[in-house]
């Protein structure tokens, strides 16, 4: 069956509520804001846009309360000329994530699912890459990457908020895409590969990531950047490194890319709003 679509993302949407501090508060700590906005965000619909902006024709498979944030999401994938159809209306209210963002960009975040719950995946469509992660119910996640195999997709898992999946999971993936504490939760690299991913990509933050495959390890060097916002950061660098393997990039050129959208991302405030464009990103690759 022929790819209709570039890449499809199975996964959440969120208002993000985001409130800056001059430091994160400790358990049963109150500190004070110093400013305060909403973004669009959820990791799935991150991704999404970030694949989208790196050039991708992309799907989204989620859902949105039937109220204002849902309209507010809906008009991003619009703006982003990302494919809508397969996104659901729910009783439940749009996802929410509340965000704290330190002078320093660390964040910490609160995500209520709300709507993403309902994600079934009961319909996927075709696509050269499904990308999905773990902010919609598990069997959703487990019913993508099944069919995205099937169908002769490229599979790829960012598996978080991290959480202890199985072979259910895992079995269907390509390529998995944890940060250095995912990785551990899901029982190492040697344990994901040996249940037939062909690659694990760990990210390291501002120390890059690391490109396991059966044939050896290769490090993937990180950008030097002034980080401003972290938030989406790590989306960002899923959804650009999914769009530049539907496009024929080996898994390393990929990964360049990806490091260097991630890169950028952490240089602006929100998650959407500060997901670059290819041209951006080919910017930074060509001066580095």
């Amino acid at each position: 069956m022929s790819a209709v679509f570039d890449v499809c993302v199975v996964g959440s949407a969120n208002l993000d509520l985001v409130a800056t501090v001059a430091r994160l508060p400790g358990p049963g700590e109150t500190v004070p804001g110093t400013s305060y906005a909403e973004y669009p965000g959820g990791k799935g619909l991150n991704q999404a846009v970030a694949a989208a902006r790196a050039g991708a024709s992309v799907a989204f498979v989620g859902a949105v309360g039937a109220d204002a944030a849902a309209t507010t999401l809906l008009s991003v994938l619009a703006a982003d000329y990302i494919d809508a159809s397969y996104v659901g209306i729910a009783a439940l209210a749009t996802g929410r994530a509340l965000i704290g963002v330190a002078s320093s960009g660390e964040n910490s975040i609160i995500v209520v699912a709300g709507a993403n719950g309902t994600v079934t995946a009961n319909e996927v469509p075709a696509a050269r890459v499904v990308l999905t992660q773990l902010e919609v119910p598990l069997p959703a996640v487990a019913r993508a990457m099944a069919a995205g195999r099937r169908a002769g997709a490229i599979t790829v898992l960012n598996p978080a908020p991290a959480q202890p999946i199985g072979a259910e999971i895992l079995q269907w993936c390509d390529i998995v895409v944890p940060n250095e504490h995912e990785v551990e939760l899901l029982g190492g690299v040697a344990h994901l590969l040996a249940l037939g991913a062909r690659a694990v990509v760990v990210t390291l933050g501002a120390d890059g990531a690391d490109l396991h495959t059966a044939e050896g390890t290769t490090h993937v060097d990180a950008f030097a950047v002034t980080p401003l916002d972290t938030t989406g950061a790590g989306d960002t660098f899923s959804g650009a490194l999914c769009a530049r393997l539907a496009a024929g990039d080996d898994l390393p050129v990929a990964l360049r890319f990806a490091a260097a959208a991630g890169a950028l991302c952490t240089t602006r405030a929100g998650a959407v709003p500060s997901i670059p464009r290819r041209a951006e990103v080919d910017v930074l690759l060509n001066e580095a």
